[in-house]
């Protein structure tokens, strides 16, 4: 077992091909055997386990830094170079991370979990390192998916204009987007083309053509971009500044390292196009890379999913619910950035093709398109992730908000989503949407109140957040629709000692919370919050006239969320109580099971219980 002995990225430099070929199946299997237990991205990972070897073999990290985008394709990454021994732990709480992170190895460079980064930060390495004269390549390796995105494509422009040396773009094309100029010839050309002599010969020309002055210019860069049209398709690369070579069979060690050796001392900013098969070496990911990109535990011998009895999820219930509804109106469309799967939305695309819009991950683009559709009339429902709906922020704001447009945003992903992580949990949402003018921000406390919030902000006029939780709901079986007054919250339990307010999922924990302590003799009363914004201002004057103790609780940041928006009223109305603010504290909260996490930040029945017993202590 070769990966069994192996120490470091060193080792890499003395093993055979035959070798690494070994060492790459090793890998792929480790991934496989770990995912299965734990979950995660398969697909990403097991595609580029050769790109990730040959750049260990070609560069030096960390003093040539490696700048991955997003992370879904890392753990090849983290098994080879210091987390070997650690990645039975992966997405574990108290493990290592699915994604890279900086405070986790000098390895990775630079952390994200969300796409199209990748190319912003390793141009800022690259100008970091000249500014301060340190020696090094910086080498960014992006994929075609995150090309969509104009975050790319600005850094793109802005690398284009320094045009810096030393600075490498891998494209990672793993699911041929981009061009279908693929094979042997056109890795055979991609080699010829990055090698010294047809280098060195292109700069010496363009150099005697600097001399002779414009006509010459003009034709010698008309020659070249019609020559280089016809054996790659990477003239939008050359536009933008970039020396493009490509592609190259990412799973051709031999050549992939050849090419990469080649481009290191090419001069100015170069673009290496790869491609790569999404979930190599394990065929229930090769055949469906798009279900395989993130999964569940599953059986590794098959490829079934392990499911536990469970209610419907969330997703799955909203999924459902925008199908019904767009059936009774036509006026319904929805848009997503990329994510039609997560967002339980492949339903509706097979049933309204012409009113479904997956715009790629565009999520600026998405708000404002939103924003477009509604100007004209029509009810635009905008599915994000609530992580990645904080991308569009400036949009929310300026392109829906201001203008008063009807767009209903549906917030999947709410509060503490797990074994994502701090770059995926969606706690600040409630924060961020509450300060926002002219936008209702609300959460349901099971699937029935999904469906009819839902219903609700696609039949008033005002922009309408809908957010809502990972993971399976509370299996309440779902009935026909019906409106909710906008800003109504629902008393679900009178007490003596307290009230609880509580917003979406904690609704029901708190209702448990209250039971478990009128065994103690403890009364609570328990609301369903269901609306941040606008709060029933009238119902909560009611409950100071009855209560003197308040224990707020979200799936949210507890700073600038529901529980600092009862403080500002009470403020502002002069009135003096006792609150408690339960929810995520200020600081960036670990992956781990999504469970686990909330009894942790103390949000779940457990937790609420423990605080209102010590709040009541402390006063007796």
């Amino acid at each position: 077992m070769l990966l069994e002995n192996y120490k470091g990225p060193i080792d890499l430099k003395y093993m055979t091909y035959e070798e690494l070929e070994k060492l790459a199946e090793e890998v792929r299997d480790y991934i496989i055997e770990v995912t299965a237990k734990n979950g995660g991205h398969v697909a990403p990972g097991l595609g580029v386990v050769e790109l990730t070897i040959a750049l260990l073999r070609v560069f030096d990290p960390p003093k040539d830094v490696i700048v991955w985008d997003i992370g879904h394709q890392a753990y090849p990454w983290k098994i080879l170079t210091d987390r070997k021994d650690q990645f039975p732990t992966l997405r574990q709480y108290g493990g290592i991370s699915g994604f890279l992170r900086r405070e986790e190895s000098p390895y990775d460079a630079f952390g994200a979990g969300h796409s199209s980064t990748s190319i912003s930060a390793g141009l800022g390495f690259r100008v970091g390192k000249d500014l301060l004269k340190r020696d090094g390549y910086v080498v960014v390796v992006i994929g075609d998916g995150a090309m969509t995105a104009g975050m790319a494509f600005e850094a793109l422009n802005n690398a284009g204009h320094i045009r810096p040396n030393k600075f490498i773009v891998i494209l990672n094309d793993n699911e041929m987007s981009i061009s279908p100029n693929v094979g042997a010839i056109s890795t055979y050309l991609s080699k010829i083309i990055s090698g010294h002599f047809v280098q060195e010969t292109r700069q010496k020309v363009k150099k005697i053509a600097e001399h002779l002055g414009s006509p010459a210019k003009r034709l010698v860069k008309l020659t070249e971009e019609f020559l280089k049209g016809i054996i790659s398709p990477g003239i939008i690369f050359e536009e933008l500044g970039f020396n493009y070579i490509g592609p190259v069979n990412g799973h051709d060690l031999p050549a992939l390292e050849t090419t990469l050796k080649n481009v290191k001392d090419i001069e100015g900013p170069v673009l290496l196009h790869v491609y790569t098969k999404k979930g190599k070496g394990y065929k229930p990911a090769e055949n469906d890379p798009v279900t395989w990109h993130g999964v569940a535990p599953y059986k590794r011998e098959s490829g079934e999913f392990i499911k536990k009895p469970s209610p419907p999820t969330w997703t799955s219930v909203f999924g459902k619910a925008i199908v019904e509804l767009a059936e009774r109106d036509e006026k319904i469309v929805v848009i997503t950035p990329a994510m039609k799967e997560g967002s339980g939305l492949v339903e509706f695309a097979k049933r309204f093709p012409e009113r479904f819009f997956d715009v790629g991950i565009a999520e600026q683009h998405a708000c404002t398109f939103a924003g477009g559709l509604a100007a004209e009339g029509l009810k635009p429902v905008a599915c994000y992730y609530s992580t990645f709906l904080q991308r569009a922020y400036d949009q929310v704001i300026h392109d829906i908000a201001l203008q008063k447009l009807h767009v209903v945003f549906a917030i999947d992903r709410g509060g503490l989503v797990g074994e994502d992580g701090p770059t995926h949990h969606g706690v600040f949402d409630l924060s961020y949407l509450r300060i926002v003018p002219n936008m209702i921000v609300c959460a349901p406390k099971d699937e029935q109140e999904l469906v009819d919030l839902l219903y609700t902000g696609l039949n008033q006029t005002l922009p309408f957040a809908l957010r809502y939780p990972r993971g399976p709901a509370y299996g309440v079986q779902v009935e026909e629709p019906k409106n909710i007054p906008i800003g109504s919250w629902e008393e679900l339990l009178d007490g003596e000692d307290g009230v609880i307010l509580a917003v979406g999922y904690p609704v029901y924990q708190a209702l448990r919370a209250a039971e478990e302590l009128r065994k103690e003799g403890i009364k609570m009363g328990v609301v369903n919050a269901r609306f941040v914004k606008p709060m029933d201002e009238s119902m909560l004057l009611d409950l100071c006239l009855r209560y003197d103790l308040f224990i707020t609780v979200e799936d949210n940041t507890i700073v600038g969320g529901f529980g600092s928006g009862v403080l500002e009223f009470l403020s502002q109305k002069r009135i003096l109580k006792r609150v408690i603010m339960l929810g995520v504290p200020d600081r960036f909260v670990e992956h781990g099971n999504q469970n686990l996490l909330r009894n942790l930040v103390g949000i779940d029945a457990e937790g609420i219980a423990r605080s209102i017993r010590q709040a009541l202590k402390k006063v007796s």
